[in-house]
Parts: C-alpha cells; sequence; structure tokens
C-alpha cells in the first residue's frame, strides 16, 4: 500500500497457498506504528479490529504494582489486535486498492541484472521486476540469498505461549495491559468489559527449543508445566490457565531476535520488517517497526534510484531499529531472571520503571512520526555498528 501510494506498482508473492487466518497470537501496535498506519489511511482498518490499551500495568509476584505506562498524551491509543484478525484486515484492504497476491510463491532463488530483477519460486515460475523486497520474516530465504554468511536468529532463553477466552471470569481491567514479573516466568494478560481477553507467558528455559519441538509436546502437558509456574504467584494467573483447555492452548515457540543484520540490501534487492530487524516480542514494536520501515522504503523508492533509495532507507531505520532490538533484549534477561537476580531485579526494578515511565523517556519510541511529504535527498549516514 506504501508503494502503490507513491505510485509503485507491486505484487505480493506470497510463499503459502492459502491465507493465514487462524495464524498466529496477541501483539500490539502502538502509536508510531498507527501513525505509519495513519498515512497510507489504513489505521482505521486495525482500530475496527483492534481493543485499545490505555495503559501497561508491571507488578511484581507478590501483586505489588512497579509502575504504571501510560498510553503517551496527544498519540493514538495503542491496540491489542490478534494475529489473524490484523492480517485479515490488512490484506482485504490491500486487496480492496486493487494490490495483487499471488499464493504458493516460495523464494529459492533469484537472479539480479543491471536492468531488473528475476524471483525464482519453488514451483518453477518466475517473476521480474526492477527491485525485489524480501518481506518474508525473521528466516528470510531473501536474506540468505544475498548474504549466505548472514547471522541466523539468536534464542532470548524463553518459551511463548498464549491463549484466547471467551470468558475469563475476572472483572475487566479497564483497557489496561496487566504485566507480570512472575517468580518462574513472565506473565500478562488483559480482560475487557465484557469479561473476554487473553493472556500470554514467557517461560525461562535455558536449552533452546524449536518451534516444532515445542509443538511435538502435547498442550495439556505445556498447560500442567506453566500451572506448575505460577503456583507461588499472587495474582489471576492460574484462574486464567485453569479456564484454558488444551485445544485453545497457543503454542509460539522460542522467543528471538537478530541484533544487527549487516546486509540490508544487495543489487535490486532491499531487505525489510523481521527480515533486516527482527525484535523480539518483548519491545512490543515489532509489527509498528515492520509498518514504519514499509513507509520510509516507500519514500525513498519515490524519490530516488534504486542503490541511493536503500541506502537512503537504511540510514533513515538502522540506528532506531537496533536501539529498539537491544532494550527488548535488556528485558529478555529481566524475565529469565534466577533466584538472585530476581531478588534483585525486584529490589531495584520499581525506581528504574519510575524514572521510564515519564512521557519524555517514551517519546523516541511512541512518539515517531514520518513526514510523507518531504522529498527524500539521499542517503544518511549509516551508524557505525
Amino acid at each position: 500500500m506504501a508503494l502503490q501510494k507513491a505510485g509503485i506498482q507491486a505484487t505480493v508473492y506470497e510463499a503459502y497457498d492459502g491465507l493465514a487466518d487462524g495464524v498466529g497470537a496477541g501483539l500490539s501496535i502502538a502509536p508510531n506504528g498507527l501513525n505509519a498506519l495513519g498515512i497510507l489511511d489504513a489505521d482505521e482498518a486495525v482500530r475496527r479490529i483492534g481493543i485499545p490499551m490505555t495503559a501497561i500495568v508491571l507488578q511484581s509476584w507478590t501483586g505489588k504494582c512497579l509502575a504504571e505506562l501510560a498510553n503517551p498524551p496527544d498519540l493514538p491509543t495503542m491496540q491489542f489486535v490478534w494475529r489473524p484478525e490484523l492480517y485479515r484486515a490488512l490484506y482485504d484492504e490491500a486487496a480492496r486498492r486493487g494490490i495483487r497476491t499471488e499464493h504458493g510463491k516460495r523464494l529459492v532463488g533469484l537472479a539480479d541484472a543491471a536492468d531488473g530483477v528475476t524471483a525464482h519460486f519453488a514451483d518453477g515460475s518466475t517473476a521480474e521486476a526492477d527491485v525485489l523486497v524480501g518481506a518474508d520474516g525473521i528466516r528470510s530465504a531473501t536474506r540468505s540469498l544475498i548474504d549466505p554468511a548472514a547471522p541466523a536468529p539468536r534464542y532470548a532463553g524463553l518459551l511463548n505461549f498464549g491463549g484466547r477466552l471467551d470468558a475469563t471470569g475476572l472483572a475487566s481491567t479497564g483497557g489496561k495491559m496487566h504485566m507480570v514479573f512472575g517468580k518462574r516466568l513472565f506473565f500478562g494478560y488483559q480482560v475487557n468489559d465484557d469479561g473476554s481477553g487473553g493472556w500470554f507467558i514467557n517461560l525461562p528455559r535455558p536449552e533452546p527449543m524449536t518451534l516444532a519441538d515445542t509443538r511435538t509436546v502435547p498442550a495439556e502437558r505445556w498447560l500442567h508445566t506453566l500451572r506448575d509456574a505460577v503456583t507461588d504467584d499472587r495474582g489471576p494467573a492460574a484462574t486464567l490457565l485453569d479456564r484454558t483447555i488444551p485445544d485453545d492452548l497457543m503454542v509460539i515457540g522460542p522467543m528471538e531476535d537478530i541484533p544487527t543484520v549487516p546486509t540490508w540490501s544487495k543489487g535490486r534487492v532491499v531487505l525489510i520488517g523481521d527480515a533486516a530487524h527482527a525484535t523480539s516480542p518483548s519491545s512490543g514494536q515489532g509489527a509498528s517497526l515492520a509498518i514504519e520501515s514499509a513507509v520510509q522504503l516507500a519514500r525513498c523508492l519515490r524519490d530516488l534510484p534504486h542503490a541511493r533509495a536503500f541506502a537512503a532507507y537504511e540510514g533513515l531505520r538502522r540506528e532506531r531499529v537496533e536501539k529498539i532490538i537491544a532494550n527488548a533484549a535488556r528485558t529478555n534477561s529481566n524475565k529469565a531472571a534466577g533466584p538472585v537476580a530476581r531478588v534483585l531485579r525486584d529490589l531495584f526494578l520499581p525506581a528504574i520503571m519510575r524514572s521510564l515511565a515519564k512521557p519524555e523517556k517514551l517519546a523516541w519510541q511512541f512518539g515517531y512520526r514520518i513526514d510523507w511529504d518531504a522529498p527524500v535527498s539521499g542517503p544518511a549516514p549509516v551508524p557505525a555498528r
């Protein structure tokens, strides 16, 4: 949609044969992500399926409030969305605007030439274009094709689970997402006014597990493990887990990131989203950063030849996204704290969070705005890394 706004015709070549309805758990769209969607007049499509998040309440396992991070004033209200509904809202909006998507096109090779690039797909078909944008995730095939030495995802020491309940049995949290540093795991939940809601858990596990490995474990066993891990915590975690049946448990798998991707573009090929800057879910910014990058890349391609456009896009984005990735990694270390580190965390975190909860401390993340009408004159310097 951003490329279309820039006057560039684009076709989506989707690796999977079908739609992603029913795939994925919950995530948030931050104010900066909504601002970027607003440039494309696509923010209302997200608000229609979103649940407002007016604040994030951080708590200890004892129930003590460590901090409350309110939605920054004068910015759009953060939205909690379920990924299948977000996917469908944006897919349908793109289709409504005449943007074509071809399914079953898994990229296996590319041929980059002076006058264009050819994508080769697993079904034997090809597609030619002026540029190829690899928006294919943390295990990007495009990234490996332009840089065989590109880093692999890094395990964050946590496994991710979630659940969606029509009846939580709990009172509404008033639009606030509660996040609890439990004794043995990290737990988050939000209850809507009608009693429905959702929860997520980050379970520390030193030994890495692949997504496939986590899904070979029966859901009943995972629920038993999670219930056991919240035994000492004072809060609603046990209640929400007891109301979650095995068929409704979302086994999301390992939490991962990539601290830095050295090569964002080569020739006529460029990376975007998690392919270029994969942050762990702890940032709460993964989707919003991808939306920002889409708008910035479209601006650059609107105003500059592809080589200069790719350099300008990287210069605009790298420092910001890698700072957010690093911040999320520090959050992960707090979530996976051992017994001694947990005591120190609970002792010092309230003072730290009171400082960070100030609106001006969050402005660099949430207040990020893109001036679509401003011309892109050339590459901005890429910070040393």
